[in-house]
């Protein structure tokens, strides 16, 4: 009879597997921010052993969605001031993005992106608002061929993924927002840097501040629903503001 050789082919599967449900358990609110997290509870809830729980926890560590904080677990806060901070790096990042995507993409990958947006268009579905929102910003970023730049945007974009799920709740927001990206993409077929570089900055400045305002109008809900919100109360007043 053969000998099997063995592999550690259904441990990797089983952490993918693991990792996947359990940041979209995170990104979707489903676990709450702030909300402690055991091992043996992963292990029980996803029916994991041991060694993959731990892989998918400290790849969720290095994302910055959860702190291990001794032998425990909680997941990231909603943080005002990296709200803030990560406004301001967009801010500056995204139009630079931009200008490089008129100076360098052929006609035909930016034809691609168009067609991946307009497949996106926002449905019913919260979900699939979501996938277009990032989809379009990453899209937009690889077109400079800078993979630097994309990956930094892809960083930021995950970090404040669970707040872009309350930012686009509703079809209207989540049709505003894919008006805004075509008419970036408009710009960047015309070939016009300066307006897509100016439309880049005013999105991302627009859905912050619709972001703020929102938390500051429900922040007392949210904290009832378990959801842990840290950061300077005034980012909450300007946002307010703005809204």
């Amino acid at each position: 009879m053969p000998v099997t050789e063995p592999t550690d082919a259904a441990p990797v599967s089983q952490t993918a597997q693991l990792y996947d449900n359990l940041r979209a358990a995170i990104l979707t609110l489903d676990i709450a921010p702030g909300e402690r997290i055991s091992e043996r509870g992963l292990e029980a809830r996803f029916h994991a052993s041991r060694t993959p729980v731990r892989a998918a926890l400290s790849r969720l560590e290095r994302e910055g969605l959860i702190l291990h904080e001794g032998r425990s677990w909680t997941v990231t806060p909603i943080d005002l001031d990296e709200i803030a901070s990560l406004a301001e790096l967009r801010g500056v990042l995204e139009p630079a993005a931009a200008r490089l995507a008129v100076a360098r993409a052929e006609p035909e990958a930016v034809a691609a992106v168009r067609a991946h947006l307009d497949a996106l268009r926002p449905t019913a579905d919260q979900q699939a608002g979501i996938r277009m929102g990032s989809t379009f910003h990453l899209d937009l970023a690889a077109l400079g061929g800078n993979r630097f730049v994309t990956d930094a945007v892809a960083d930021a974009l995950t970090r404040l993924e669970r707040t872009r799920w309350i930012e686009v709740r509703t079809p209207e927001a989540r049709d505003a927002a894919w008006q805004e990206h075509s008419d970036i993409l408009d710009a960047v077929q015309r070939g016009d840097a300066d307006e897509a570089a100016r439309l880049v900055a005013a999105h991302v400045a627009g859905t912050n501040d619709r972001l703020l305002g929102f938390i500051a109008q429900e922040r007392r809900r949210l904290r009832g629903a378990g959801m842990a919100i840290v950061g300077a109360p005034e980012r909450l007043a300007a946002g307010a503001a703005e809204g």
